[in-house]
């Protein structure tokens, strides 16, 4: 089993946020590109377990923060006892969040933007990529600005550009990027996630060369898209390890 699957088979439970999943049936997904100044068409069929995987990514994404939700309480619980496994959290609402880069007392006011996947995606960082994440959490190395991103807050729009990005909720793949990933998605059930992480390594790395300030996050934010995209489209790029920047995570 990889690293991925050790570490990940019990994140996240099937009726934690979807309900189990149902094939819907084949298909045949094809999309045109540029590449090298001229088109090329891949069409690919769509496997049951290739479907699968798409519909339960799109539902996921689908899913609102509910502070309510058991679930969702004990995915935040789970975030922090990742996060600071030495230290005892004091309530669900509580000033201790804002030290991770939460806005206020109650993170659940933050996810609005991206919904329950954008804590998923951070609970699989801290879980997959310990020393990463608490490097990244810590603001360890390089020079940094006296006025940092606030690192929680980061993750959740980090999430939501991925969504942009990958435009998963079209019917039909309307470019590369997309027809990509999906290819991926079909290989590694943690692709999202996996490029998730790689994002969030790009990003820093580019705050840090750009000197940036939190004036400047949502620029760096694009060029890290931007960076994405390059590197998905690599056409040695089969799978998110293959991509450069993954040798940014430890």
């Amino acid at each position: 089993m990889s690293r991925v699957g050790r570490n990940n088979q019990n994140i996240f439970q099937d009726n934690a946020t979807c309900g189990a999943p149902a094939w819907i049936g084949k298909g045949l997904t094809c999309v045109c590109f540029k590449r090298k100044g001229t088109y090329e068409r891949i069409c690919f069929h769509l496997t049951p377990i290739q479907e699968e995987r798409l519909k339960r990514l799109k539902c996921r994404m689908k899913v609102f923060f509910d502070a309510s939700r058991r679930d969702h309480q004990d995915a935040l619980r789970a975030l922090w006892s990742a996060t600071y496994p030495n230290e005892e959290l004091q309530g669900l609402i509580s000033d201790q969040w804002k030290k991770m880069g939460w806005q206020g007392k109650d993170p659940s006011t933050d996810f609005r933007g991206a919904g329950f996947i954008s804590l998923e995606n951070l609970l699989f960082f801290a879980k997959t990529f310990s020393i990463s994440f608490q490097h990244l959490l810590e603001k360890q190395g390089g020079k940094r600005a006296a006025w940092e991103y606030p690192f929680a807050v980061a993750g959740v729009n980090i999430t939501f550009m991925i969504m942009q990005m990958l435009d998963l909720d079209a019917s039909k793949p309307r470019t590369f990027i997309r027809g990509v990933f999906l290819q991926m998605l079909s290989e590694d059930q943690w692709a999202f996630d996996l490029l998730y992480c790689v994002a969030f390594m790009i990003m820093d790395k580019q705050w840090l060369e750009r000197n940036a300030t939190y004036m400047e996050f949502n620029d760096v934010l694009k060029s890290t898209r931007a960076q994405l995209e390059r590197e998905l489209l690599m056409e040695e790029v089969l799978r998110i390890e293959d991509m450069p920047s993954y040798g940014l995570l430890c």
